[in-house]
């Protein structure tokens, strides 16, 4: 297993990370309160088995990485759009990945997010072109309205009490991912269970779930900022998706010119083992297209 690493990111923040294989950097940025433990070991194994420096970590207000101070609004206040003043946003956490990216010595990389990570990404390709030598946006969307919206029963499993003990943060992640996971495929429960108990012995505050979901709707609807989007896009989306709905990933594809949809059937808001070889040749061949353009 790889360990755990820091960087300082600037303004104030610090980054853990791992790093797993050698060959051109491939950055997998995770979700809405998820920690790099999100990106299964097996998972980053193959795409470093694919010839890829495969960098994973931990967004500010998750894991080991810096947490903010200040109190994370209600849900009802982030849903009206009542976020404090001085609130991080989307821009702020592509701004973290491309300190990252500064703090490795890395002129750019290919990044490859999921969920809020594909925002962050989508972000990072938006203002910060020039890192980014392939996007991959997995299970995201623009924040357009009425696209990619969690449905009723999923937003009932989000806004249930956070867990108090090790045991409570298993079960409570074994209850989410049997209703927004990937339904075609066998659900992992010992593995789902294995890897929400390693993340709350890394960090079980919270309060940075909070000001994660609080900067995504602080950040609005990103559909004019996406159409600047030049860079090599690939959108993949589950056709099961009940925290991000299918319509979210439509939407990133008509929106970033020259980008490509692959809807994969059964997918929900996971990564089941049994999509990674898919899901790792989706991911390989298209930052090895990129590669071939540039050395036409």
């Amino acid at each position: 297993m790889s360990e755990d690493r820091f960087a300082d990111v600037g303004r104030g923040i610090r980054l853990c990370y791992r790093e797993t294989g050698d060959g051109p950097p491939l950055v997998l940025v995770a979700g809405l309160g998820q920690q790099l433990l999100s990106w299964p070991a097996g998972f980053v194994d193959l795409l470093a088995g694919r010839g890829y420096r495969v960098i994973t970590f931990d967004n500010r207000d998750a894991g080991l990485s810096t947490h903010a101070d200040y109190r994370p609004p209600s849900l009802g206040a982030i849903l009206a759009g009542r976020t404090p003043a001085h609130a991080y946003h989307l821009g702020d956490l592509a701004r973290d990945t491309t300190g990252l990216l500064d703090a490795l010595e890395l002129p750019s990389a290919h990044l490859v997010g999921a969920s809020m990570g594909g925002m962050i990404a989508q972000t990072v390709a938006a203002h910060h072109p020039d890192r980014v030598r392939t996007l991959t946006s997995i299970m995201s969307t623009t924040g357009a309205r009425f696209v990619g919206r969690p449905r009723l029963s999923t937003w009932a499993l989000m806004a249930a009490k956070p867990p108090r003990t090790r045991e409570e943060a298993g079960d409570r992640a074994v209850r989410l991912f049997r209703h927004i996971g990937s339904h075609g495929y066998p659900f992992d429960e010992p593995g789902v269970r294995a890897r929400a108990t390693a993340a709350w012995d890394r960090d079980h505050s919270a309060a940075g779930v909070g000001r994660q979901l609080a900067a995504i709707y602080a950040s609005g609807d990103r559909t004019g900022e996406l159409r600047q989007v030049r860079v090599p896009t690939l959108v993949v989306h589950g056709d099961r998706d009940r925290m991000v709905h299918p319509s979210g990933g439509r939407m990133t594809q008509r929106t970033i010119a020259g980008s490509r949809l692959v809807v994969l059937p059964g997918l929900g808001h996971d990564c089941p083992a049994g999509v990674w070889p898919r899901l790792v040749d989706l991911i390989a061949d298209h930052a090895r297209a990129e590669a071939d353009d540039v050395a036409a």
